[in-house]
């Protein structure tokens, strides 16, 4: 038998790397570019229900409750508190391990969170599963090597490259239906996003 106690040990030893998400730009702003976008095109509109996956402090959340979309987020830490005080349905959960029924939403939202996940094929198995099929799936994750060193930030375990998450998509049960890099200037120089649109394969 598998000791998977040493992996639910080692994950529990990376709780202290946990940090609140205060709201800041640019993510403000492209939170809320991406969400207009993705509405304006019909993509996400009201009565779905929706996952917001490390939703921070409820910037995605307050946009979708503005559009009509019953969400639900999913945070560790104070950030939960935050949004709870704000009045949205947060939950204290670690993406890897969601409570959720299968099927149980029409749309994920994932902005950079999954580069949080040492085991990102594992976790993306876990947004299959309570996504369903044809569902959509958005994801944005921080490139590597840009001035702002994501691979180096000592909460991000799986900043790979564009080729590695395209193929981990599929493998997880993915259809890439779109994917651009969303190119930034920030204090430290200038920083580059991958975002990817997913539908989920039955």
């Amino acid at each position: 038998m598998r000791d998977y106690g040493r992996f639910d040990a080692f994950l529990s030893s990376l709780s202290a790397d946990v940090y609140a998400e205060p709201v800041y730009e640019p993510h403000r702003s492209i939170t809320r570019e991406v969400i207009a976008r993705l509405h304006g095109e019909g993509l996400i509109r009201a009565g779905m229900r929706a996952l917001d996956v490390g939703c921070g402090q409820g910037v995605a959340l307050a946009e979708f409750r503005r559009l009509g979309i019953d969400a639900v987020g999913v945070a560790l830490g104070a950030d939960v508190e935050v949004c709870r005080g704000n009045g949205f349905d947060v939950r204290d959960m670690d993406q890897n391990f969601m409570s959720f029924s299968d099927n149980a939403f029409d749309l994920l939202w994932c902005r950079h969170v999954l580069e949080h996940s040492v085991v990102p094929l594992f976790t993306l198995s876990e947004y299959h599963r309570v996504v369903r099929p044809s569902g959509l799936v958005y994801v944005e994750v921080p490139a590597p090597d840009t001035a702002c060193h994501h691979e180096c930030n000592p909460n991000h375990y799986s900043v790979l490259p564009r080729s590695a998450w395209r193929s981990l998509f599929v493998r997880a049960g993915f259809a890439i239906e779109r994917s651009q890099s969303i190119d930034v200037q920030v204090p430290a120089g200038p920083d580059s996003y991958w975002s990817f649109c997913l539908r989920r394969s039955a």
